[in-house]
């Protein structure tokens, strides 16, 4: 059984996640969404990757994630809400 490489890249990955608090210190953010109405948080200094738009204030990375934390409530899908409710989820209604 090969180990090692599980090992080395849960090492990498653990390298990586503590580095971002540092830069997310000293970085700005913004809260965007897709069209399901998922919510994330995006570097201001760079372009939205396809699919997204903001969707609320621009900070610090935990006042963007505060954000999002008041308002994406019911972290279900658009289109799996809007089924549940009994519609066909491909309306482009709100």
């Amino acid at each position: 059984m090969n180990d090692t490489k599980d090992t080395n890249e849960t090492k990498d990955t653990n390298d990586i996640l503590r580095a971002e608090p540092e830069r997310s210190q000293e970085r700005r953010y913004q809260v965007v969404a897709n069209d399901e109405e998922q919510y994330s948080v995006w570097p201001t200094d760079r372009d939205l990757p396809a699919g997204w738009h903001r969707a609320g204030p621009s900070g610090t990375r935990e006042e963007c994630l505060a954000h999002i934390d008041e308002v994406w409530t019911d972290l279900r899908p658009l289109s799996v809400r809007r089924r549940m409710a009994g519609g066909t989820g491909d309306s482009p209604e709100r």
